[in-house]
């Protein structure tokens, strides 16, 4: 049985939903538990409210971890309002609550943003949780309407350049 199109955005949802328990999949702002910055290098442009890190740099809030090659943190008069992330890969990590296991997310470039409540992983982006996964060029998450789109890239005879998606049967988890 072919799943519909419809289901597709729905099931990552709910794999994203689940690996966060109901929240967002993204830092916090409204946790007590500061997010921690490490980097080889960093560069902090106060009057512009930029925050430059590079050369493996690991941002962490409690168990929620992101490593890339280049982090750079935009702040505005409310706080924390973008944090965009590039690597080869950057990785994206945040345990599950509801249950075992972690989701972990990886792409070229990963962006969140506070005012949008946007979540975005762009070029060659995989999501992995509890043995489902899915592919895609471009994944966008709205982490308060908890709405996924996907688009695929181009055929480069790597992969098929569509959006993939392997569900695992219930009761079944490779981690």
């Amino acid at each position: 049985m072919k799943p519909s199109d419809n289901m597709i955005p729905r099931v990552l949802a709910l794999i994203l939903a689940a690996g966060s328990g109901g929240q967002a999949l993204a830092f916090d702002l409204d946790s007590d538990i500061p997010i921690t910055v490490g980097a080889d290098s960093a560069r902090l442009d106060d009057g512009q409210g930029i925050a430059t890190y590079t050369g493996s740099v690991e941002l962490v809030q409690g168990k929620t971890r992101l490593t890339a090659d280049k982090v750079v943190l935009y702040r505005s008069a409310d706080g924390l309002s973008r944090i965009e992330a590039t690597g080869s890969p950057a990785h994206y990590q945040q345990p599950v609550t509801s249950g075992e296991g972690e989701t972990d997310a990886k792409a070229r470039n990963i962006t969140w943003s506070a005012t949008d409540k946007q979540l975005t992983f762009e070029r060659d982006a995989v999501i992995e949780q509890n043995g489902n996964v899915f592919r895609g060029d471009i994944i966008h998450y709205d982490t308060e309407q908890r709405v996924v789109t996907a688009e695929g890239g181009k055929d480069t005879g790597d992969g098929t350049g569509r959006v993939e998606m392997v569900i695992q049967p219930r009761g079944t988890s490779s981690k």
